[in-house]
């Protein structure tokens, strides 16, 4: 079950990363906001009370979590293409075992790059 769970955050990461993103950002923005303003009379805020400082904190965990995935996916895909780019065989050696890793946290059309070129460089 937790293979499958992975497995499908795993594929959609870039998407949640963007949507973890845009939540966090709201809600930080909201708490900073409603803090800043809490002492204006209106309703909804005073209803909130103390809320606006743990919507502070819990927008900027979640804006911190998106932007951390979302840049550690571009952050990998840029490795994986650098490195798929290359024709030569001992330059695809040397980072083999690194690309291999990188990959397994990628979604699956980034392991079938690996394997075609793993093909094309006669590469077990």
């Amino acid at each position: 079950m937790a293979g499958k769970i992975s497995n499908f955050l795993r594929e959609y990461v870039l998407i949640f990363s963007i949507i973890f993103t845009i939540v966090g950002l709201i809600v930080f923005f909201m708490g900073v906001i409603w803090t800043w303003f809490k002492d204006v009379n209106i309703d909804f805020i005073n209803n909130l009370g103390e809320w606006n400082t743990y919507l502070l904190f819990i927008g900027f965990i979640i804006l911190i979590t998106g932007v951390w995935y979302l840049y550690s996916y571009f952050k990998n895909k840029k490795f994986i293409m650098e490195e798929l780019e290359t024709n030569k065989r001992s330059e695809f050696l040397k980072k083999h075992a690194e690309l291999k890793l990188v990959v397994k946290k990628m979604p699956k059309k980034y392991r079938k790059m690996l394997k075609d070129k793993e093909k094309e460089l006669k590469i077990k």
